[in-house]
Parts: structure tokens; C-alpha cells; sequence
């Protein structure tokens, strides 16, 4: 049996519980235990699926799994063409399967999932949720925005807004990681208090 790994979550556990302590809205799913979804796909997935670690990224919304495929051989064809075909075999083949595993992931932990899969340097992830995210600008944000759309860099607010989430995304990558590993230590420390329920 191979041994699974599991990537950071974007959000760990318990985020979003920032200042008032209101945290998430009343229709998010609950929060979990990371180490106990990742036992529970640990479990469920069948060995032979995957050769190498499975990442598995978790939100408020949407658990995203991604395993590492066998590198095809390629022979004389060309290896990144090779590589997608093995992708895209894995995603036929194993679709039923994987549709009765995210039922019952939903059905436990009231999030979707999402399934991928990664070969060699090409990595394709099947679906992902798309959610709305409401929020308020004040003139000076929303003129960030609007230069965006000005300039062509996007069509809307709205993508302009996805647009700009990305960057910080891919120019924070250090802080975050420092920041989701501090979330995680908050909810560890969190869950060995006393139990008032």
C-alpha cells in the first residue's frame, strides 16, 4: 500500500473567525479535522490509482484531490502528449468510482469534491467549484478595478477582481503558507480546550 501526503489547505481549518468572531456564514459547511479527512480518503481510495503522494486542498466549499499517475512510455511519441493521454485515461476510467467517493465525502463533510490528477510536469484538475464571493469596495478599491478593465487586463469587475486575487496569490505564496500554518496551530491549540457543548 503507498503512503498518501496531503498538501496545505489554502484555508485551514477554523478560517475566517477574524475579528467579531463571527466567522463563516450560517450556510457553510462545518469545520473538519484535516488529519481526519485525510485518513478517510487515505481509506478510500483504491492503492492502485496512484504511485506517488496525493495532495488534498481543502476550503469552506470544496475538497480538491490530485494523485500522481505512472509516467507512460513514451517511446518515439512526444512525452507531454503521452502524459495528458494518461491523464485523460485515468479520468474515464475511473469516473464512476470517483463520483460514489465524493458522494459519500459530501455526504461526511458537506463540501464537493474535486478530483485531479498529475503526471510527470502535467497536472490537470477534472472540476472545481466556482463560488460567488460577495463583497463591498470603497471608491479607492473599486478604481484598482476599473483600471484593470480600462487597460484590458479583464472584461469586468468581477475579473478583474479574480485577476488581482491571483497576484497577490502568486506573490504571497511564502506569507500565506506562514499564515495557514499559524490558522493551524490556533485550531490545534483550540481543540484541546474544554469541551462547554
Amino acid at each position: 500500500m503507498h503512503g498518501h501526503r496531503f498538501a496545505d489547505t489554502p484555508f485551514g481549518p477554523g478560517f475566517g473567525r477574524g475579528r467579531g468572531g463571527r466567522g463563516r456564514g450560517a450556510d457553510s459547511a462545518p469545520p473538519v479535522e484535516r488529519a481526519e479527512v485525510a485518513g478517510w480518503f487515505a481509506g478510500r481510495l483504491p492503492d492502485e490509482w496512484f504511485t506517488g503522494p496525493v495532495e488534498l486542498t481543502i476550503d469552506r466549499d470544496e475538497i480538491t484531490v490530485v494523485g500522481q499517475l505512472a509516467e507512460p512510455e513514451a517511446g518515439e511519441g512526444d512525452p507531454a502528449a503521452a502524459r495528458a493521454g494518461r491523464i485523460a485515461r485515468f479520468r474515464e476510467e475511473t469516473r464512476g468510482k470517483r463520483m460514489a467517493i465524493a458522494d459519500a465525502a459530501q455526504e461526511r463533510y458537506g463540501r464537493s469534491v474535486a478530483w485531479g490528477a498529475a503526471c510527470g510536469d502535467t497536472s490537470e484538475v477534472f472540476t472545481n467549484v466556482s463560488m460567488p464571493v460577495m463583497t463591498r469596495l470603497r471608491q479607492r478599491d473599486r478604481l484598482v478595478l476599473d483600471t484593470l478593465v480600462d487597460a484590458g487586463v479583464a472584461r469586468s469587475r468581477s475579473e478583474a477582481l479574480v485577476w488581482a486575487v491571483r497576484l497577490v496569490g502568486q506573490h504571497a505564496d511564502e506569507w500565506l503558507a506562514e499564515l495557514r500554518t499559524a490558522m493551524e496551530s490556533v485550531e490545534e491549540v483550540r481543540g484541546r480546550g474544554p469541551n462547554l457543548g
